[in-house]
């Protein structure tokens, strides 16, 4: 434990000797310092307007995060569970997964409009593919005698998936909610960036048009502290799921 927080130290303070030489070299017309950034990060935070864009965001991704998780989950274990339905849709899946997401935005807006409900879809849509194809790969690789056991015990669809598939699945599962949580995460803020008149996407993007370096710098830096430290979390929970199996 104190040799990994000694590793997360020195890597901390590396990116910011690579983030101040960095600085020292383009200047102020393309970053902010480090200090400087931490300061006005701490500024919007304590800012009375800055907290209904974070609300905003909040409630965006996670709604989205939760339909992601629920859809993919669906979705992988019936495929997973019929093998051949698997084999099938699992190119289709990747090959959707592999479509820049940018693409459909103006298929999300056509059919949500503009506001709260296009964003939820768009970053649900990023997140429903990855968790359904980790999910089918987890059922599909599980040991057989598990669903022979289901079915001895005359197990309905929904109690097997329930009691034998995610239990049985869980690591490889829970990497794939991980890998989701990322990725539902950016394609809130890239629905925000395109199509709403609140959230973190959208300060970015009123940001960029202005050319205000420092506010991009220490809005990119919030949502950087925010994933990061929820992601060590999701990866330490992992790598002790794989570890009991």
């Amino acid at each position: 434990m104190a040799t990994r927080g000694r590793d997360i130290a020195v890597l901390i303070a590396v990116i910011l000797l690579v983030w101040q030489g960095l600085f020292q070299f383009a200047g102020t017309g393309a970053l902010t310092a480090p200090l400087d950034t931490f300061a006005l990060a701490l500024k919007l935070v304590g800012a009375a307007s800055f907290w209904p864009h974070l609300n905003e965001t909040g409630n965006a991704f996670f709604r989205a995060l939760a339909i992601a998780i629920v859809a993919g989950l669906a979705i992988g274990i019936a495929l997973g569970a019929h093998r051949l339905s698997g084999e099938v849709a699992e190119p289709i899946l990747v090959a959707l997964y592999s479509i820049p997401k940018v693409t459909l935005y103006p298929v999300v807006l056509l059919f949500f409009g503009i506001g709260m409900s296009a964003k939820i879809a768009f970053g649900a849509i990023h997140g429903i593919v990855p968790i359904a194809i980790f999910a089918i790969n987890a059922v599909r690789s599980l040991n057989p005698i598990y669903l022979k056991t289901a079915r001895v015990l005359k197990l309905g669809p929904w109690r097997t998936a329930r009691k034998v598939l995610l239990p049985a699945a869980l690591p490889e599962i829970f990497t794939g909610l991980r890998v989701g949580f990322s990725l539902t995460l950016v394609g809130t803020l890239i629905g925000e960036m395109f199509g709403s008149q609140r959230g973190l996407g959208y300060l970015l993007m009123t940001a960029i048009g202005l050319h205000k370096i420092d506010t991009i710098m220490a809005v990119t830096l919030l949502l950087v502290i925010f994933a990061t430290t929820v992601n060590s979390t999701l990866l330490v929970i992992d790598y002790r799921l794989h570890r009991r199996v």
